[in-house]
């Protein structure tokens, strides 16, 4: 393998008050096959999937003798639109990585993709998930002399798929996928394939396209929809799509299982402009919003979006209810994840330096304020603040999600659950703590029939949604005494 350069840039601490209120993005990933191009395509993908992950990125290319890899820290920009860079990775197959970290801190030797050499030649994968047994498997792994380069749970898989004595590559990479527990949706490269994985309930989005006739796995549909490909389908849950010289080969390895997609991706993790479970991001954020008016209308004389999130969810809650829309609130897209703030006083300035109040709109009126989610909360009394001196006469804030009360295990940066505020705050609390003359919540069975379904107990699919019901749908071995997973690994052997 060549390896281009693998820059340890510089990367600058980000004010708390400007981000450490959001929920995280987990990461991106895009695989093509058969182009000529393959680096530059995946480029392009992964600015279409730049929002999924803001801290790192990398390709990985083949060109029918070596494999070529550039990962570097920072946005995809910075690195992937230099001609040079992109030159350096040439080839017919390329995989690519956006990266926010969920498991492993934000490091260089962190940055996917991962490649190895393994007996059969190399092998690269890009994950977008979090392994709920990966500390465990790699205690095992470790324990039997593996050494592991970071502090990720995808290189676990690599490790899996090395030490099985299956013969063919497709096998060892299936009998890897057997042991882990949580989500992943991955893309990986071997010099002869492209390979997509989706985890048995398919909690992470994976998607088929095609540019040409060459074969595009990504995280979403926007990815696609930037280089001209055209939508295929999605992975199915538990499904391993293959493509070779010999076209593509489906093998569905796990007992048929009921899909758990992830919730999330419809309140704030996919770009509006996607299609996810065959629904409009977009349409089904407005319908979040008009459930929302439905279940908890405000007098007022305004709607305003808390930029950008809740937009989408405002204009339907503004349709439903027929109180105008209105950006009562500008937000300044130049202040990046690199600004830093040179004195304390600036610092305290906090949402200010993202956000500004638009006096216009605002001033003598009674608003509803809508969001897409509450985490700590933090955030939201910086603006209710804003709203207030900027002279509105009440100030009602709606949440177009339920009430977070348990931290994600799948991908999602959330934090402990202590430090969620619904979780140790009542409704009238939390208002109290905010500052809003009211303050409610979509329903949990409000965000099913925003998606088309009539309620969380009659869905099909039923979606991931502990977050706001506390119903894992996975065994969480690392966050317990299970220690089934070290004993599944050690299976591994004998049953090879």
């Amino acid at each position: 393998m060549t390896v281009s350069t693998d820059h340890e840039q510089g990367f600058s601490i980000f004010d708390p008050a400007l981000d450490g209120d959001r929920l995280r993005e987990e990461c991106g990933v895009f695989g093509i096959y058969g182009h000529r191009d393959a680096a530059a395509i995946t480029a392009l993908g992964l600015h279409a999937l730049q929002h999924r992950g803001e801290e790192a990125a990398g390709i990985v290319s083949f060109d029918g003798r070596r494999f070529h890899s550039e990962r570097r820290l920072g946005l995809v920009e910075d690195t992937f639109s230099k001609r040079h860079v992109i030159e350096q990775l040439p080839g017919h197959m390329a995989v690519g990585h956006v990266r926010y970290s969920t498991t492993g801190g934000t490091i260089l030797r962190n940055v996917q993709p991962f490649f190895a050499e393994l007996e059969s030649g190399g092998f690269a994968v890009g994950h977008n998930g979090n392994l709920t047994n990966g500390l465990t498997l790699r205690r095992q792994l470790v324990g039997e002399g593996a050494m592991m380069h970071s502090t990720s749970d995808t290189e676990v898989i690599l490790h899996l798929v090395a030490r099985s004595r299956r013969n063919r590559f497709v096998d060892k990479f299936i009998e890897a996928l057997r042991l882990l527990e949580g989500s992943y949706s991955l893309v990986a490269m071997t010099n002869k394939k492209l390979i997509g994985a989706r985890d048995p309930l398919g909690i992470r989005p994976l998607v088929l396209g095609d540019l040409d006739g060459c074969p595009i796995i990504t995280s979403e549909t926007c990815a696609l929809d930037i280089i001209g490909a055209k939508y295929v389908r999605e992975l199915e849950n538990g499904e391993v799509l293959v493509f070779d010289e010999n076209g593509a080969q489906s093998h569905k390895p796990f007992p048929p299982t009921p899909p758990r997609p992830c919730i999330f991706e419809y309140i704030y993790f996919s770009r509006p402009d996607s299609m996810v479970g065959g629904r409009s991001v977009y349409e089904v954020r407005k319908n979040m919003g008009r459930e929302l008016a439905r279940e908890a209308a405000a007098a007022a004389d305004v709607v305003v979006p808390v930029p950008d999130s809740g937009v989408p969810a405002a204009i339907g809650y503004a349709q439903a209810s027929g109180v105008p829309y209105e950006l009562g609130i500008i937000r300044n897209h130049y202040v990046g994840r690199t600004f830093i703030q040179p004195t304390q006083s600036v610092r305290e300035l906090g949402v200010r330096l993202k956000h500004n109040a638009n006096r216009a709109v605002v001033a003598g009126k009674r608003i509803v304020l809508i969001d897409d989610s509450l985490v700590r909360g933090t955030t939201s009394v910086k603006i209710v603040q804003m709203m207030r001196e900027a002279g509105a006469t009440e100030v009602h804030f709606r949440i177009a999600s339920p009430p977070i009360t348990h931290p994600d295990y799948y991908g999602i940066d959330t934090p402990e659950r202590e430090k969620l505020l619904a979780a140790t705050h009542t409704i009238e609390e939390m208002r109290q703590y905010i500052g809003a003359d009211s303050l409610a919540f979509l329903s949990v069975d409000g965000i099913y029939r925003a998606v088309g379904e009539p309620g969380r107990d009659n869905a099909r699919p039923q979606f991931t949604d502990h977050c706001f019901t506390g119903e894992y749908p996975t065994p969480l071995t690392d966050m317990s005494d299970d220690a089934s997973a070290p004993r599944q690994l050690s299976l591994l052997a004998e049953a090879s």
